[in-house]
Formats: structure tokens, sequence, C-alpha cells
């Protein structure tokens, strides 16, 4: 008796038992393990095709690589999906028309402020431009092989689909579990903030690897994934956090700066910063300098402008932290037969 007592409430924090689904933290390592294995198997098996069908060369190097972030992230959200058992509105996902204004209104904004860093250090002399057409160099991506037309589609899919995935899996996967499961600890507001904070240094980290990362350019991209977090809460759709993702490495990209460190080889024009590196984020870009916190302000603000004109008010989503499950609880069965 002692020993079912005991196995009883051991399982009471693994499972919860009203939702009858494991419980934030354990969902989020089962998602993780399971992920990553998905992502290895998606990988390997990608190989295996290119091998047996002898495929090479850089068609099939930026074919493989876009499939792999798709396969991966449509895996991440099955799984997600079955551990949680939350509807796809709950992750941010549910693609309604204010969705796809959110979505135009993120475009608009993630290529408005790189083009505002161009005019601003044109402006002061911190970077010297030609006109160039579209160029395809040697970059991240294999897109010397391709012509400039088409090497800028296959530029634009990628980041499509490289934005989207983080997007779906920081913001909506991870932040959306981390608020729930805080919010016995802290409250539901708080447990809100502190995702946000959370799953913003959590973006910063991960580009601590990147070529020519430094503290500051951490500390800046720590800060973008917050503005990232806060179109999600603000919202409760990643529309906005998706669109402007999306368009600003897109954007960086095709004005010739390095995109967190990264060259990609596509351009619209030729770029050559000659400022000072602490301001403009020289081989980091501009994500690594510090005209990267005025550009912030305006992207908060901007946010702030498009809520208020959305949504009527500037607020965070309680929501958030609410699972809404596609299963019937128990208490809900309950009070139903009641």
């Amino acid at each position: 008796m002692v020993r079912s007592d005991f196995i009883m409430e051991v399982r009471r924090y693994i499972i919860n038992p009203t939702e009858r689904r494991l419980r934030a933290p354990w969902r989020v390592t089962v998602w993780l393990f399971l992920t990553g294995f998905g992502l290895i198997v998606t990988a390997g098996l990608v190989g295996l095709v290119g091998g047996l069908a002898n495929l090479s060369g850089p068609t099939f190097v930026v074919g493989r690589q876009i499939s792999v972030f798709a396969a991966g992230t449509a895996i991440a959200v099955g799984i997600g999906y079955l551990l949680d058992r939350r509807t796809l509105a709950d992750y941010g996902l549910g693609l309604d028309r204010q969705w796809w204004r959110d979505a135009a209104f993120g475009l608009g904004l993630g290529i408005g402020l790189p083009t505002l860093v161009l005019l601003v250090e044109l402006a002061v002399g911190f970077v010297e431009v030609s006109v160039a057409l579209a160029t395809v160099d040697s970059g991240l991506l294999p897109l010397t092989a391709f012509g400039p037309p088409v090497a800028v589609l296959i530029l634009g899919a990628f980041f499509l689909v490289q934005a989207t995935a983080e997007e779906v899996l920081v913001r909506g996967y991870l932040l959306t579990n981390a608020a729930e499961g805080l919010v016995s600890w802290i409250g539901k507001r708080r447990a809100i903030i502190a995702a946000t904070a959370l799953t913003g240094a959590l973006f910063g980290v991960l580009h601590w690897t990147n070529p020519s990362a430094s503290l500051l350019s951490v500390t800046n991209i720590t800060l973008y994934g917050l503005l990232l977090g806060a179109c999600y809460i603000l919202t409760g759709r990643l529309g906005v956090a998706t669109g402007f993702h999306v368009a600003w490495n897109y954007t960086l990209a095709l004005l010739d700066f390095p995109v967190s460190g990264l060259r990609m080889g596509v351009s619209l024009l030729s770029t050559d910063a000659t400022g000072p590196t602490l301001l403009t984020g020289g081989e980091f870009g501009p994500e690594g300098g510090l005209i990267a916190l005025p550009l912030l302000g305006v992207g908060g603000a901007a946010l702030y402008w498009w809520v208020r004109r959305e949504y009527g008010a500037v607020e965070l989503l309680d929501d958030i932290a609410t699972p809404d499950l596609r299963i019937r609880t128990r208490s809900d069965t309950a009070n139903q037969d009641g």
C-alpha cells in the first residue's frame, strides 16, 4: 500500500492527472530528444537517397539543407503536437486572416530596418556602396552555379524555411511551454515575462558560435529575441515574428551585409563597411554593432503601434500560459456529465 502510494505520488510529478499528459519539463525533455533524433534520421535519409540516386553538386547540397530544415520543423511540430495535445493556434500557428496581416507587417518591418541601417551608415560615411544588380559569390550556400535571379530566389526560400523554423521552435513551442511550466511557481504574467526572457537569452546564445561573434553581438541578438518574443506574447500569433525574422535576414543578405556573421554570397548591392566596428558590427553585420540598439527601439515602437492599431490594447495575453488542449480534461467531462 505504501509502495503504491509512493508510485502514484511520483507519477503525479511526471504526469498531470487532470490533463492526462506529461508535465511541461518532461514534455520539453522528451520533445528535445525525439526532435534531435528525428533530425539525425532525416539528414541521414536525405544523404542516403542522394547517394543511391548518385546526386551531387550545388543543387543537391542546397536542396538538402532546405529540405532538412523543413522536414525537421515538421517533425518537431508533429512531436510537440502529439506530446502537448495542444491546438496549432496555441503555438501561434492559427493561420487566420489576422495572422497574415501580422506577417505582412512583419515583412515590412524586416525590410525597413536593414534599409534604414544602410541609409544611416551611408549618410555618415560608414559604408561604401556600389550597385551590382545581383551578384553571386562564395558564401554559406553553394549558389555560384546558379544565375543571379535563381540564386536570389533560392536564398529567399532558404530564409523562409530557416527563420520560420526558428520562430516555431523557439517562440511557438519553447516559450509557450516554459510559460505554462512556470505558472504554478510565479503566476501567469511573470511566467510569460520569464519565458520570453529565457527564450530570448537562448536565441542569443545559439548565435555565440557564429563567425566574428562577440559579447555585444550575443547581447544584441538576445534583445532582438526579446522583441520577437514580444511580437508573440502581445498578439498570440507568430505572424509578426515570422515575417520580421524572414525579411530581416533576407534583406541584410541582399544589401550585402553579413547575417549574424555569415556571408550568404548573394546580394543586390556591393557594400563595404568602413566605419568603426563597434558601431557597424564589422564582419558580424549590424547585429554585432551599437547601431542595432536604436533599431531595436524603432522596431519596438513600430510593434507597439501595430498591436494598438490591430488589437486595441497593448497587453500580455494570459492565454500564452494557458494550454488550449485538443482533449477534454476529466473535470470538463465530469462537469458535462453532471
